[in-house]
C-alpha cells in the first residue's frame, strides 16, 4: 500500500440505524486520518461520532457513500479481516474486551485464535505489554486490576495485533484522572511509534493533546481544525453544548478581566508560560 494513502477515508458516508426514520446518524461526513496522525472528535451526546468510529473497522457499514481502511473499502467482506487488522477499536467499558483470567493470556487471545506462532506470539504480546505499561501485571487476574489498568490491558490485547491505527470509543470514559492520565501517555507513546489515532472524547484535556479536532453535531461534521484553532472559538463550541479545556475558559476569563492571552493558550503549560510573559 502506498505510504502517501490516507489511513482512513469517509466520502459522503451516510448510515441510519432505521431505514424507516428520516433522520441520519451520520449524515453526509467526508474526512480523513493521515498516517500517524492523533485525530479527536467531539460533540454532545448523539452527535454520531461513535457511529463514525465503529465503521472505521466494519462494526457497521455505510447506508450510503463509502469508508475506505488504507484503501480498502470495508464493504468488501473478504478484506474485513484486514480491516480489523489495520484499524484496531478499543471501547469504552474494558470488562465487555477483556475474555482471559490472565493479563498476558488477554493480551495473546486474538494472536492465539489468528494462529500466530508461539514464539513470535510471545515476543509480540511482551512488546504490547511493555508498550502499554502493563507488563509487571501480566500474570494478575484482570478482575483485580483498577478501571485504568483494565482499559490498558485492553489497548495492549489490540496493540499486540500491530494496528497502524488505534480507534478509542471514548476509552478513558470510565476512569478516574489517573487512570485516564496513564491512557493517555500509552496513547502518545503509540503516537510517537506512528501509530494513527482516531479518539472519541468528552474530554477537553484530551481532545487539546491531538493533531486535529473535528466537531459533530447532528450527524455532520461541523468544526475542524487544530486543538488552537477550535478552542479558540468559545462562543461556538458552547452552541454545540461543548466545553473548551479549563485552560482556555481561564484564558477567556482574564481576556474578560482586561488581561489579554494568545487564543492559542489551550494547555496548562501553555498557559503557565503565557501568565509568566504578562508578569514579567
Amino acid at each position: 500500500m502506498e505510504s502517501n494513502t490516507p489511513m482512513l477515508q469517509a466520502q459522503d458516508l451516510r448510515f441510519r440505524y432505521d431505514p424507516e426514520r428520516a433522520d441520519y446518524a451520520v449524515d453526509g461526513v467526508s474526512m480523513e486520518v493521515e498516517r500517524g496522525e492523533f485525530v479527536a472528535v467531539l460533540g454532545a451526546n448523539g452527535c454520531g461520532k461513535s457511529t463514525l468510529a465503529k465503521h472505521f473497522n466494519a462494526i457497521l457499514l455505510p447506508e450510503s457513500g463509502t469508508v475506505l481502511v488504507e484503501g480498502i473499502d470495508t464493504r468488501d467482506e473478504s478484506r474485513l479481516y484486514d480491516i480489523r487488522q489495520k484499524a484496531g477499536m478499543v471501547f469504552q467499558n474494558p470488562d465487555n474486551q477483556i475474555v482471559a483470567t490472565i493479563v498476558e493470556e488477554d493480551v495473546a487471545f486474538a494472536l492465539e485464535n489468528l494462529g500466530v506462532p508461539t514464539a513470535e506470539m510471545r515476543a509480540r504480546v511482551d512488546e504490547a505489554m511493555q508498550r502499554t505499561g502493563i507488563y509487571d501485571y501480566r500474570e494478575k487476574a484482570p478482575h483485580k486490576l483498577s478501571g485504568g489498568q483494565k482499559q490498558r490491558v485492553a489497548i495492549a490485547g489490540v496493540i499486540a495485533m500491530r494496528p497502524d491505527c488505534l480507534i478509542l470509543d471514548e476509552a478513558t470514559a470510565m476512569l478516574d484522572p489517573r487512570g485516564r492520565k496513564a491512557v493517555m501517555d500509552t496513547i502518545q507513546s503509540l503516537r510517537a511509534a506512528g501509530i494513527s489515532i482516531v479518539s472519541i472524547t468528552h474530554y477537553m484535556e484530551e481532545a487539546a493533546q491531538a493533531d486535529r479536532v473535528l466537531v459533530m453535531s447532528h450527524g455532520r461534521i461541523v468544526m475542524e481544525g487544530t486543538p488552537e484553532q477550535v478552542f479558540s472559538q468559545t462562543e461556538r463550541l458552547h452552541g454545540y453544548h461543548l466545553d473548551v479545556p479549563q485552560a482556555a475558559e481561564l484564558r477567556d476569563a482574564l481576556a474578560a478581566a482586561g488581561l489579554a492571552l494568545p487564543d492559542r493558550v489551550i494547555t496548562p503549560e501553555a498557559c503557565a508560560q503565557a501568565l509568566y510573559e504578562l508578569l514579567k
